[in-house]
């Protein structure tokens, strides 16, 4: 402990979690259940209120939930967070918090393709429409915020990976419109970069990858970083203005620094209802109770490997920020010295056919869409998560027809190296 306060590994551990007061049990318990017996009337209409807390149904909130929820608040330094069915979900209930219907965010080009086309289609049925930026060039995101403008969206490190964004440059433009930062922490998890500390709102992750960390659950969550004065700014109404079902009670008045993650439970997640399965939580924490080693490890075998491949004969380029060299190699230094993390991006000799018949070749990565795994996993974007897009969109995305990405495991790095080698020779 430094100056009283638990560290990062201590908290990936404990934050959160108690002895279990019924039983004694140490691991956090699986509540599999649908809801929860109220004390008494008076009890059940507070609850329903929000004039106390506590658990209604599993569809709003439940106490595995609710220790996954303050354990990745702690670890993000956050002041509150709310567990959600995936990584999608998280968006859809983050952005149904800030927007609506004829409103704008700006968003960063570079992101998962799955995002892209979320942000891109799904999205217009509400009403809320996207404004694309370069996350290269911070003042793209100046340019194009308009009046409509409510949010700005980045990947903390850009998947399909090999960039590192600028925050505190796109920080700084947000807080100078006075418009909140989201930063989607999937890629690079709280052990790599917090993204609070360089100016963030709002944290989403994809529990899915690194979090939970071994391709068995689903999950998404967000964090409030507490740090955006929602009060009395009529171009939130969710947070300033009084809710009608809530009899008037104005959320930012009420909860103040953790606000924005009650309107997203209790207008989000209980309207919308993508709740989190209280067995996937119990996974997710289980994982992340390792999140310090495997981060670690899956950073420095993707270096080794990168290294490996920036030299091999069959490869055209390597784009991983941990490569002395690399075009964001400085940032990386700047806000994740520990390490650039599991996932990266190569382009193979040969292009489309030669990228799916290496994918094809590989024994021992898994050909398959996730990222985060210990596993070692390995894509090509065009053909599969980025099929959707335009060639002109997966290019702008990092996503070319040549690209190849990586999700470096755990495995031994010699093993990796062997089999990358073979499938090279092959494609």
């Amino acid at each position: 402990m430094t100056d009283g306060k638990p560290g990062f590994n201590t908290l990936a551990i404990h934050a959160g979690a108690s002895p279990d007061a019924a039983t004694g049990a140490r691991a956090t318990p699986i509540y599999q259940t649908t809801s929860f017996v109220f004390d008494d009337v008076d009890h059940a209409a507070s609850l329903f209120g929000l004039q106390a807390f506590g658990n209604i149904y599993t569809r709003i909130g439940n106490p595995t939930c609710a220790v996954l929820e303050e354990r990745i608040a702690a670890l993000e330094g956050g002041t509150a967070a709310l567990a959600v069915a995936s990584g999608h979900a998280a968006q859809v209930v983050v952005f149904h918090s800030l927007l609506q219907p004829g409103d704008e965010f700006v968003a960063s080009r570079k992101l998962y393709g799955g995002s892209i086309n979320q942000f891109t289609h799904a999205y217009k049925n509400f009403g809320w429409q996207v404004v694309w930026a370069d996350s290269d060039d911070p003042s793209s995101f100046e340019a194009a915020i308009t009046p409509k403008t409510k949010a700005i969206f980045v990947e903390s490190i850009a998947n399909p990976g090999g960039v590192i964004v600028d925050l505190e440059a796109i920080s700084a433009i947000a807080k100078e419109h006075r418009i909140p930062l989201i930063v989607d922490n999937t890629m690079a998890s709280p052990y790599l970069i917090r993204p609070f500390e360089h100016g963030a709102d709002i944290i989403v992750h994809s529990a899915t990858k690194f979090l939970g960390g071994h391709g068995n659950s689903i999950g998404g969550l967000i964090v409030d970083g507490g740090s955006f004065n929602w009060a009395g700014d009529e171009r939130y109404p969710m947070l300033s203005k009084p809710r009608p079902e809530y009899a008037g009670m104005v959320l930012s008045e009420t909860f103040g620094n953790f606000a924005f993650a009650i309107a997203c439970r209790a207008l989000g997640l209980r309207d919308l209802g993508p709740a989190l399965s209280p067995f996937n939580a119990f996974l997710i924490l289980t994982g992340i109770e390792t999140l310090p080693l495997r981060m670690q490890r899956h950073s420095d075998n993707a270096l080794a490997i990168a290294e490996h491949l920036a030299s091999h004969d069959k490869v055209s380029w390597v784009s991983y920020p941990g490569l002395r060299g690399d075009r964001y190699h400085d940032l990386a230094q700047k806000y994740c010295p520990r390490g650039a993390g599991a996932v990266f991006t190569f382009g193979v000799k040969g292009g489309y056919d030669a990228g799916v018949r290496l994918v094809s070749n590989l024994k021992l990565f898994s050909h398959l869409a996730n990222i985060g795994d210990t596993r070692s996993l390995v894509i090509h974007p065009a053909s599969t998560t980025h099929r959707q897009l335009s060639d002109e969109q997966r290019v702008l995305a990092g996503a070319g027809p040549e690209v190849v990405r990586l999700s470096v495991g755990l495995e031994d790095t010699k093993d990796l190296i062997e089999d990358l080698d073979q499938a090279l020779a092959a494609a």
